[in-house]
Order: C-alpha cells, then structure tokens, then sequence
C-alpha cells in the first residue's frame, strides 16, 4: 500500500503530503511537528551547494528570478549525502522547502512516495529538454525533477604523450588496449578510471557495461561481461594499475596530473583543476566503445529540482514553478552550466555550451546519448548499484570470472528487490 498522498491533520492544521508520507516512511505516526508559517513572499530551497562560491553563485541565479517576480529565494544548504536525511527531518516538523534539490539517483524515493507535484501541475515548461535530461527527472513515466545542467563521463587524454607516441586518441576498445600498452613506461600508466566499491566505481563501469549491451534489469544476460573483461585485461596488461580497485575519481584526476597516467575515465567536475594545473596538457574525446560506429552509453548524472505537495498553499507550489522556469530559461542554463563546467539540458542551450566551450564539447556530445542510471531500476537502483560493484570488484582482484561475477550479481540484485 502506498504511503498517503493526501492531506493527514495534525493538532495545528494540515501537513503537506511530502511531509506525510516521507515521515511516515521513518516517524512514528502522530510525532509529526509544526513549524511557523513561512513568509509568503519567499521561496524557499534545499539544495548541496555548501560550498561558498557555489552557494554564491546559486544566490546570484536565484535572485536573477526572483525579484521580477517579487520573490525572495532562500537557501538552506547542507553536503550532498544529507539532503535526504535533512527533508525527512524538515517534513517530519513541517518545514519543508518549496523546492528540493537533489541528486537525480534519489529521485525515485521521494516521488514513489506520491509527496512531489508533478511539474507541469505547476507549470513548469520541460519542452526542449533532452530525452535523457527527462529521464533523470522522471519517474513512472512523470516528470516530477528538472536539471538545469547535467554531467557523464568522457575519455580525458594527455596531449604531449599520445602525440609523442603517435596515437590518436582511441575510439574503440581495441584501441583502447593498444593505446593504454603502448603508453604505458616507467612510473606512467596508459590508462586510469576509479573501480572502488561504491558510486565512483560504479559510476565508471556503467559506459563501458551498457555500451556493451549490459542490462542492470538482467546483469547476467551474456553482454556485460565484455566489460569486465576489458577492465580485467587493461589491469592484467600493466596498462592500468592494480590499484584502480581503491581509487575514487578524485584518485584518478590526481594520478593523471601527477603525470602517472596518460588516459582517464572522468567528468568536467575534475575541469577547474586541469585548468588550474600548468603541467599536463589535455584534451577531451569520447569513449570507447565496442565496435566502431556504435554510440557511447554513458551515465547521466546531476541535480535536479522538485516541488513537494503543499496542498494547504497552492500558491506557494506556484512560486516554485515560476522560479523553475526562469533558472532554466536556455539563458540561465547556458550562463549555469558554463559557471559549474556542466552541460545545459536545453538542446539548444546545449549547442550553444558546445560551440562555446570547444575543449569540454565531448561532454555535450556524451549526455545525449547518457541514460539515468534509475531509468530501468527506480528505487531498486541501490541495490543494483552495489551488484556491480561487487562483480567487478571480484573480477580485478581475481576471485571470480566476468561470467560468474554477473551471474552473482544479478543473484544479488533479485534478492534485494
């Protein structure tokens, strides 16, 4: 039975249904608190932009559009693996915001619990996004989530060393194992990608998983074990370290800086220091895939923002979506994504991101053809994500075969469902 989507009383009036169902989901029924009327001129956020420059310029945006509205917005900002935690607490006393900010992963959880307005009930305009931008916002087939940017992941490459070594940069999986050998000399590695055991190694594995024909629905349908015996051969080779099994993406960036990997797996998050560094010199492609011709499938990963029911003051869930169409106006996205190294979800904002951003214009390129990693999988993704990381995690330290790794994980996934 799913948990109320309606309006439940309490001792002061009525909570909003995101407030209901997401403290029901964790509270004890009846323990739910009031807070004060909030300022009905003033839109409120929760977002993960703890960070002050970020919290800085997301202010600036806000207030770009809210004053023509006559609005105020106001942030409240915590790290990225709070914002759940933070709106069930918020709910729970009801005191959430007018908008939710959060990662597109965790979307599902919150709009299975029927608490989040369907954007175009509230007038949000997502005509022009790209198919995979909507699937990162959507869930049973409702769009509930909008991104004003996205990111994935892309092949980021030393110039001076695969020009020294007279390699273009590699398109295909053969390509990329002769490449990753041929660059690989003393203390310099040809290739580099994050295989921890957790959302960074999953993460990474997914483009080479899914470009191969890998179904998280069916982990051992025969086609993603390709991928892990790429990343099992780059290692086995000596073209990648063993030590891929403990990096995060962080890890990655650094060794490739350091000079100790001519190739990366990475995402233009690690854009502000490779511009900052003045010793490697590098450039972006896509990544390799299977068969020449054949599009990368990578993740598509980013924020997105929703507007929790609050059915006692429509008006307010209105302000919210005002505010959403302004911050993804093409150019808001444009100036957003240009600021945070992020692709625009407008096509046209993204073509515009392109043209103006030649060295990152492989990205734009990735998020059409990126798919959301809960697409599939909804609220199972967790469960699934650890499947993975478990089957190449056996795989790299030599405890089991591609083929039984997925047979596991796949055994793994069915009994968390």
């Amino acid at each position: 039975m799913p948990f109320l989507a309606g309006r439940t009383r309490t001792r002061r009036g009525r909570v909003p249904a995101l407030a209901v169902t997401l403290a029901c989901a964790l509270v004890a029924p009846g323990l739910t608190g009031c807070a004060a009327q909030p300022d009905p001129g003033t839109v409120t956020v929760l977002n993960s932009a703890t960070d002050t420059a970020e919290h800085t310029a997301n202010q600036r945006f806000f207030d770009r559009c809210g004053k023509p509205l006559g609005l105020k917005v106001e942030q409240i900002s915590v790290p990225a693996d709070q914002i759940a935690s933070k709106a069930l607490r918020m709910a729970s006393s009801d005191s959430l915001t007018d908008i939710l900010e959060l990662d597109g992963s965790e979307l599902p959880q919150f709009a299975q619990t029927e608490g989040l307005r369907p954007l175009d009930e509230v007038g949000v305009d997502t005509s022009g996004l790209s198919a995979s931008a909507k699937s990162l916002g959507a869930y049973d087939g409702t769009q509930y989530g909008i991104a004003r940017s996205v990111n994935s992941l892309a092949l980021i490459y030393n110039t001076e060393l695969l020009k020294d070594a007279g390699i273009a940069p590699p398109t295909t999986w053969k390509e990329l194992r002769a490449a990753a050998k041929k660059l690989t000399s003393g203390d310099t590695y040809g290739m580099a990608f994050s295989a921890s055991p957790n959302a960074d190694g999953v993460y990474q594995f997914l483009p080479f998983f899914w470009s191969a024909g890998g179904d998280e629905t069916e982990m051992d349908n025969g086609k993603g074990e390709a991928a892990l015996q790429l990343w099992k051969d780059l290692v086995a080779d000596g073209s990648a370290s063993r030590s891929v099994v403990n990096w995060n993406q962080q890890d990655v960036n650094d060794q490739f800086v350091a000079g100790r990997a001519a190739m990366m797996i990475n995402g233009p998050w690690q854009v502000p220091v490779l511009s900052a560094q003045k010793n490697v010199d590098w450039a972006v492609a896509s990544i390799p895939v299977p068969e020449a011709g054949k599009p990368a499938v990578p993740p598509i990963g980013g924020t997105v923002m929703a507007v929790p029911k609050n059915d006692e003051d429509p008006a307010r869930e209105k302000n919210a979506g005002k505010v959403l169409n302004c911050l993804n106006s093409e150019k808001n996205q444009l100036q957003w994504g240009a600021s945070v190294n992020n692709v625009p979800t407008r096509a046209t904002a993204a073509q515009a991101y392109a043209q103006q951003n030649p060295k990152l214009a492989a990205f734009a390129e990735l998020v059409t053809t990126a798919r959301s990693r809960t697409a599939k999988v909804g609220t199972g993704w967790p469960v699934v994500g650890d499947a993975l990381a478990n089957a190449f995690q056996s795989v790299l330290t030599g405890r089991t075969s591609p083929e039984q790794a997925l047979h596991r994980a796949q055994q793994q996934a069915s009994a968390g469902k």
